[in-house]
Order: C-alpha cells, then structure tokens, then sequence
C-alpha cells in the first residue's frame, strides 16, 4: 500500500465487484423508474383523451411488457442472491430474507389489494354501469313519465264525463254560458262543443280566437260513442333544441254528452276540454328520454374506457413491487445485524435475564440502540430489585388496611370530586344496607334510596371546601337521617354521624357511623325521665282537686236554685272525669317509665288470647273481634301479665280505628287477632289486624315512640309500652298498612316470640337485636 496520503488505497477485487453490482443495480432501477414515470405520465394524458389512448395503445402496450420483462428480470436476480447468501449459512441471512419479505409484503399486499379491487372496479363495476339495473332504472323512469301522463289524462277524461253531464239539457244557444261555468271548474284552457257530424256548436277559452279549430276525428268520435269518454295527450313527439325551454304539452279530452230526454232523432253532442300539462312534468318527461338516449351512445365506448384503467393500474402495481424489493435489500443488510443482537437481547430479557448484553461500536443509530439496550437492561434490573421490595412493603400495607377496613363497624366510601364511588369497605354496605360493592364507578345518588343522602354529602364537601380556606378545617361531621333501601318506614330509619375529609388526587373519604340504637336509647330515656317527672308532678293534686270538687257538690246540693244545681253537677261530674283521665295518663306514663323486670317462663298464647277476648263479649263490643288461633302453637317465653297488657292494648287500638273509619265510610268494622307458627318452627307470631284508615307516613316513621298518636284523645303511650314490652322479651314487632288493590284496608301490628324451648343463648341473641318496622 503506498503511502503517499494523496494516493488512494485499493480496493479489493470483490469490493470493486460488489460496489460496480449496486451502481449497476442504482442505473436500472433509476432508469426504470424514469420509464416507468413517463409511462405513467402518458397513461395519465391518454385516460383523459379516448382517442389519444386509442390511436397509441400499441406503443403504451410495448414499453409496459419491456418495464415489466426488466422488473421481473431484477426481481428474480434479487431473489437468487439472497437464496445463495442463505445456503452460504451467512449472518443475518435469514433476517435479511425476513426483512425483504416484510418489506415486499408492506409494497406488494397493499398494491395487490389495491389492484384486484380497482381491477374488479374496472372489469365489473364499470360494466355494472351498462348493465341491465341501469337499464331497468331508465326505462322505470320512462315508464314513471308514461304512468303519471296517463294518470292526468284519465282523470281530466274523468272530469270531462262529469262536466259533460251539465250539458245534458242544455240547448245549443245557451251552451257558451255553460261552457265558460265548465272550463273555470276543470282549470282548462279551451272547452269545445262539437255536434255528431263535426260541426261546432259553442266554445270557450283560445278557441273562440280561431276560425277553425281543429276537429275531432271520425275515429275518435266513434271511440267516444263507445267509451264515453277519451283522452290523449299532444305536444311531446316535439324534441326541444338543446338550451331552449321545453315545449307547451297538454291533454285533450273527449266525452259523450247525453241527454236525459226520450227524444231519438237528437244529434249526439260532444264535449272537448283541453288542460295545459305542468312544465314540471313535461321537462322531467323529456329529460328521461333523452338520458336513455345518452346512456344507449355511451355504452358502446365502455371496452375502450375499461383497457385504458387496466394498463395504468398493472404498472403502477409492477413498480410498487420493484420499490418494495429494491428498498429490502438495500435496508435488509443494514439492519440485520443489530436486529439480531437485539432480538437475542429481548429473549434475554423477555425470559427474565437482565444481565447486559453484547454491544456493537458501530456510530450509527443501531449501533447506539445496542449499547442502550444494555444500559438498559442494567437499569431494568436494578429497578427490579427495588420495585420487588416496594412491592413487597406495599402489598403487606394494604393487606393490613384492608383486614382493618373489612372488620371496621364503620362505614367508610371513598368517592371523586363529582360524587362517583372509588372504593368502599363492608361496613358501608351494613350501616346504609345497600350494595355499594355493586355500583362502584357509579355516583352515589344511583344507589337506590340514597339520591336524598348523596345530595347532602356533597353540599357538606362543598361547604367544607370554603370553610377550610377560611379557618382552616380538616374535616367536617354532620348527622343524617335516611331510610334504609329507600324504605319509608319508621322502624327501617337510620341515624348516621358522618365525618368527611379530604384525601390527595381530588378524592373524598366519607366514614359513617349508624347512631340508630343510641337515638332510640336517647328518645327513650328522655321519655322516662319526662314520664317520671310527670307522675310525681301531676299525681299528688289529683286526689284533693276530687274530693275538694265532690265535696263542694255536697255542701251546695239543696240549697241553690234548680239552674244552678244543674250547672253545678254538671261541673263536678267534668272536674272528675277529667281528674279520672290524668289519673290513667299518670298510671301510663308510670308504667312506661317504671316497667317491672319480664318474668319469663312458658306462656300458652292461643289460651292468654282466648282469655282475654272473655273481657270483649260479643253483646258489649262495638267492633266484631274474630280470632284466628294456629291450634300448632306451642308455648312461648314470656311474662303473662305483660303480654295480657300488649294484648288490651293493640285489641283497644284497632276497635277504636276500625270503629272511627266505620263512622266515616259507613263499612263493617272488624278487629282479627291470629296466631301463626312460623315457617322455621322456631317462633311464634302474634297479629292484631283492624279495617281502620292505617296509618299516615308521618306516624309510621314514629309510631312507636312516646306520645305520638293519631287519636283526638290517646296519650300515645299504647305502641310504645308494647314495643317497651317487645323489647324484654327479644320479640320482634312489625307495624305496617295493609293493602288491597292498591288501597289502604287497615292496618296490622305483628310480634314474633322465641319459643319456650328455645336455648336461653338463642333468646339473648333476639333480645340483643333491635326490632324492625315494615311496611
């Protein structure tokens, strides 16, 4: 090698061979490429020129077999290199050959596709052009033209019959004032009179300006004679010049005019009316035919048309395919070698081994992509280690969160910004008894019966958003009140305590929980003490306001006038009578507030029943009492003086309802008390049933708490002793309205009893469970 630095080193004899291969194979496919762009550019200026493409097509025909004889040449050349290069078991041989595949694949699919399509446009949707449906749609139009024609002129000979009717007595000097009243009816230009012979007799419209109109035909005469009534279009055989407007048409009709007389020497008469035709129709008429006349011409030229896009579409797809080849092999070398480093470091690491792989120091992009590769795949395994401990921490936190969430008796919801339920934990779905679990990516208000809660939620979140800015808060609490289920019932309200707050990412925590039993115990409390208080307050003057009251009665009867004896009487009768009725109210709030212990012990039911129906006979009772008694009953827990006062008090409750409705209504009042073992065996159950009005939505959400009463003059004390009652036995009381079609029939009180049988552990349990109000 010489050393002169201006001296070019020499290369090698197969060097020089491989460099002079791709500048021969640079020189054809420029060369081809030159062709077959000017081919295309005369394919292009000979589509637009039928008779150009024409007058040319055997030269266009030539040079398309030479470029295609040399794409095939260059192509099969291409081929048997790489098929050599592969038997030779050179690198890369195979990806080369994967490469060049893809590659033609990526040029010759989409252009084949491109081809069969455009080719089966050419060959068959060009001819379906010509085809019969086309026909078929022109000669429909004609036919349509032909129809609505006929259909006018039908109906103006239809009219002309009807008219002709006017002139049935009219004789020939009076026919012209008749003929004028017939024209403006059909809206016709020209309305002729016309004798058997031809002759004219009257007229009305253009043809009074003419001296001699045109007549009617023998034929058309003799026809009319026969049908009474013809009619025929005139002034469409004219074919307008292009550009000029469409000729004047119109329909003539014939009709026989008879005559209503006996008379048969009478010259037969005949009426012609003529009615311009709409221009509308006429140019449309027109216009059909004419392109039928068009299509017919231009369907001979179609084989032409078809040839013209079938060259153009074969080149084009020859030198999509001489690109897509050229383009593999020229790429194919060049990524083959840092693919295949590549792909051996991708099954590395797609089978879990992240030790760096080979890098190659070439300065291309590939080269660069090797040595991030393995950069990366240390990084990757670094990363792996870390993630896996993280993980490792943070699977173990959430499982603790969510053992501690599952087991919260809170309820906790994490909701968006809009309202829309992220996650939410068991408790949530016990305390507010909907099944959250199943709408989360829901909002809350499309939960079933909280749409009221949600609403209030987010006006809380939305109040606490400026109350945090201004003071400073982290959370908010407030206290709802809703139905469980969406149920309007008073004994399925809850009472929750809400605390909301804030949480990172635009999240809400909402965490509840059900304070129901605490406001229950609450309630009841307060009563009590205002019951205690009550008796110890109201009870002591009772007794000295009566018998002060009695006594006055005793010193002043006999010695006062007869009207103030009278006012007197009748003034300590209502001083006792009302002392009398504070006495009871007083006793009812004692027994409410001071409720002995329950002794249990084995009770018959159905024999405590029919005991106590004894005290309603049925020649004293106002309401029908009709008991139903399940002879299956067995005995039950409970304190027998107890159950007697549940018993007096829901018996009283349902006479008086049934008793005021049937004063309202005018229906038969009726109380039914029934016994029934349940379906388990393991409970009894005890209902009290009246055919009073039921009870209001108002009162059932309440109806067993102290002093709430739907009567002018109850204490309200009655349901809630028994529910008090209820309670010491771990009974279940049920209060709802009964329907009948749809309409209130009363109402039903209902107390599910344990079993005297029943393990005393089981017996706990229902006294530890809180009684439940059901429509």
């Amino acid at each position: 090698m010489s050393t002169d630095p201006r001296v070019a080193p020499r290369a090698s004899p197969a060097a020089r061979r491989s460099r002079a291969i791709r500048w021969a194979i640079g020189v054809v496919a420029a060369l081809v490429t030159a062709i077959g762009l000017v081919l295309m550019f005369l394919l292009a200026q000979a589509t637009n020129n039928r008779a150009l493409y024409e007058r040319n097509y055997t030269r266009l025909f030539g040079i398309n077999v030479v470029v295609a004889a040399v794409l095939v040449i260059v192509i099969g050349w291409v081929a048997f290199r790489l098929l050599r290069r592969l038997r030779q078991g050179k690198f890369g041989s195979r990806l080369l050959i994967n490469l060049a595949m893809i590659f033609a694949l990526v040029g010759v699919v989409p252009g084949l596709l491109v081809y069969v399509v455009s080719y089966q446009f050419v060959a068959r949707s060009i001819e379906s052009w010509f085809d019969v449906k086309v026909e078929g749609a022109l000669d429909a139009g004609l036919n349509l033209g032909r129809a609505t024609l006929d259909s006018l002129s039908e109906d103006l000979a239809s009219k002309a019959r009807t008219a002709s009717s006017q002139l049935a007595n009219v004789p020939d000097t009076r026919a012209g004032l008749v003929l004028e009243r017939i024209r403006d009816q059909l809206g016709a230009t020209d309305v002729i009179l016309w004798t058997g012979s031809g002759q004219l007799v009257a007229s009305a419209g253009a043809s009074r300006f003419q001296l001699s109109p045109e007549r009617p035909t023998p034929q058309q005469l003799r026809q009319v004679r026969g049908d009474r009534a013809i009619a025929h279009i005139e002034g469409l055989d004219e074919t307008p010049m292009p550009g000029a407007p469409a000729p004047v048409a119109s329909v003539r009709a014939l009709a026989l005019v008879q005559s209503q007389g006996f008379e048969f020497n009478t010259e037969p008469r005949f009426l012609q009316v003529t009615q311009p035709l709409p221009p509308a129709v006429v140019s449309n008429a027109l216009a059909v035919q004419e392109a039928n006349r068009e299509y017919q011409e231009r369907a001979l030229a179609r084989e032409g048309l078809r040839r013209m896009y079938i060259g153009t579409l074969t080149l084009t797809l020859f030198l999509a395919v001489f690109g897509a080849v050229l383009l593999a092999v020229l790429f194919g070398t060049q990524l083959a070698r840092p693919l295949l480093v590549l792909a051996d470091g991708v099954r590395q690491v797609a089978g879990g081994d992240l030790r760096p792989t080979a890098v190659l120091q070439g300065r291309d992009e590939l080269g660069g992509l090797t040595r991030s590769f393995a950069v990366m795949t240390q990084q990757l395994a670094d990363a792996r280690s870390v993630v896996e401990k993280t993980m490792g921490e943070l699977d173990a936190a959430r499982s603790n969160l969510q053992t501690i969430l599952d087991n919260l008796t809170s309820g906790v919801i994490v909701l968006d910004a809009r309202g829309f339920i992220r996650s939410t934990n068991p408790g949530a779905t016990r305390v507010l008894r909907a099944p959250l679990a199943a709408f989360e990516g829901q909002q809350l208000a499309e939960v079933p019966g909280l749409a009221e809660f949600a609403q209030n939620v987010q006006q809380q979140f939305d109040d606490f958003e400026v109350e945090r800015l201004q003071h400073g808060l982290d959370h908010w609490q407030h206290a709802f009140e809703l139905h469980a289920g969406g149920d309007a019932m008073g004994q399925d309200m809850i009472n929750i305590v809400a605390r909301g707050a804030e949480l990172p990412g635009a999240e809400r925590l909402l965490v509840f929980d059900d304070i129901s039993e605490i406001v229950s115990a609450q309630r009841a409390q307060a009563w009590g003490e205002v019951a205690r208080r009550l008796a110890h307050e109201i009870k002591n003057p009772l007794t000295p306001i009566q018998l002060s009251a009695e006594r006055l009665e005793m010193k002043l009867s006999g010695k006062v006038a007869q009207p103030e004896q009278a006012i007197l009487t009748k003034s300590v009768k209502t001083i006792v009578d009302q002392v009398d009725a504070m006495k009871r109210l007083v006793n009812e709030f004692r027994d409410y507030a001071r409720l002995p212990a329950a002794d249990l012990r084995p009770v018959d039911l159905n024999a405590l029943v029919l005991d106590v129906l004894h005290l309603y006979p049925p020649e004293n009772a106002t309401v029908a009492l009709r008991p139903e008694l399940d002879e299956r009953c067995p005995p039950i827990r409970a304190d027998e003086q107890q159950i007697r006062q549940v018993i007096h008090n829901l018996l009283q409750n349902a006479q008086d309802a049934a008793e005021a409705n049937a004063g309202r209504t005018g229906q038969a009042a009726e109380v039914v008390i029934r016994t029934r073992l349940g379906e388990s065996g393991q409970r009894v159950r005890l209902t009290v049933q009246d055919s009073g009005a039921g009870f209001a939505e108002h009162i059932l959400k309440r109806a067993f708490e102290p002093y709430v009463t739907t009567k002018a003059k109850g204490t309200g004390l009655g349901l809630a002793v028994v529910k008090k009652i209820a309670d010491e036995h771990g009974a279940r009381v049920e209060l709802s309205n009964r329907m009948v079609e749809g309409a209130v029939a009363g109402a039903q009180v209902s107390l599910s009893f344990a079993l005297a049988a029943q393990p005393q552990g089981a017996v706990a349990h229902t006294q530890d469970s809180k009684s439940s109000t059901l429509l």
